[in-house]
């Protein structure tokens, strides 16, 4: 009897710590899916609000330097050790994500609000698509395709060819400078998915952030940046939205969809792409007073639809899909 009581109380413990273990790892899946939800989506104000008061190219360039030591740090403490190859192609990344992608939409959003921002740089997908056919030579048209573009270009052409031109020309110049900077990101996804460059996800993205940090501070030195530029010029809300861009928006969110991608399928974590630009849109409206036009919210809805479109029509098979998409975990270290 003794026996048969201490076997029923281990099954009720080991049933017990079970619960315990799938609560806590549904908690830790909401967690990520809000993470690059949520977190990439607000980035677009946060990015407005560092560059109020430092330059923008400086604070690209704090970001991703700062971001790329801390992933350095612990790739050491991993016992990760980078190889030539692997550096060599990191910098090429870090010049088309960081230097040419993430450095125009910083310059950019002193002049274009953080919502009209995220709506632009959700084209990428659409871009990716015409790189990769024109590279790979193997991507084949379909109505979902065709559907989607049409309507991207549709979304894109409503956006800057009315909001940005009615807004003034530094307005359309910002645009265009986003527009610029989605082209040079998707080139770099397309140059990651040709390098076939073997290593852990973490080691890439941390030389590619840190490879990308000192040429954007590079640039922002030789483009003058300096001049005139004081730290005590600097608000208390610029220094925060710069942390938040390096904890949460490059760590924090990169962490959470690497360990989605380890057991989700691409497809699925890939939806953070729909969600950013209407998170975006949302927080810039409700905590910087953006406005939503009738023209952004329907350029937003049309270049959303045809983001969901080409994803359809271009999805590849999960088990092409899986490597890809591993490969590609550097293309998204941050929003």
């Amino acid at each position: 009897m003794p026996a048969t009581i201490s076997k029923a109380n281990d099954m009720t413990t080991t049933n017990s710590l079970a619960n315990k273990a799938s609560a806590s790892n549904r908690l830790l899946i909401i967690f990520c899916f809000i993470a690059i939800y949520v977190i990439w989506g607000s980035t677009y104000l946060a990015i407005r609000y560092a560059v109020e008061t430092i330059p923008p190219l400086y604070a690209a360039g704090l970001r991703h330097l700062t971001s790329g030591s801390i992933l350095l740090l612990l790739c050491w403490a991993k016992k990760m050790r980078p190889t030539a190859a692997q550096i060599r192609t990191s910098v090429v990344i870090g010049i088309f994500f960081f230097l040419l992608g993430h450095g125009p939409l910083h310059w950019a959003e002193t002049r274009v609000p953080s919502g009209l921002a995220s709506v632009l740089v959700a084209t990428e997908p659409i871009m990716v698509f015409f790189l990769a056919a024109w590279t790979l030579k193997r991507r084949r048209f379909n109505w979902k395709v065709i559907a989607g573009v049409c309507l991207g270009l549709g979304g894109v052409g409503l956006l800057v060819g009315r909001t940005a031109l009615m807004s003034g020309r530094g307005m359309l110049i910002g645009s265009l400078a986003i527009l610029f900077g989605a082209i040079s990101w998707s080139i770099g996804i397309v140059y990651a998915r040709k390098s076939n460059l073997a290593g852990h996800p973490l080691m890439l993205t941390a030389l590619s952030s840190f490879s990308g940090g000192i040429l954007l501070l590079a640039a922002a030195t030789i483009g003058g940046e300096w001049r005139g530029f004081s730290l005590g010029a600097v608000t208390a809300r610029s220094w925060e939205a710069l942390a938040y861009l390096i904890v949460f928006g490059s760590l924090v969110a990169f962490s959470s969809y690497n360990w989605l991608l380890e057991r989700y399928s691409p497809t699925l974590v890939a939806t953070h792409t729909y969600v950013n630009p209407v998170v975006a849109v949302l927080l810039g409206w409700l905590w910087a007073g953006e406005q939503v036009t009738l023209n952004v919210g329907v350029a937003a809805a049309m270049v959303i639809g045809a983001v969901v479109l080409v994803d359809r029509g271009t999805a590849p098979n999960e088990a092409e899909a899986e490597p890809r998409a591993r490969q590609a975990t550097v293309t998204k270290a941050e929003a």
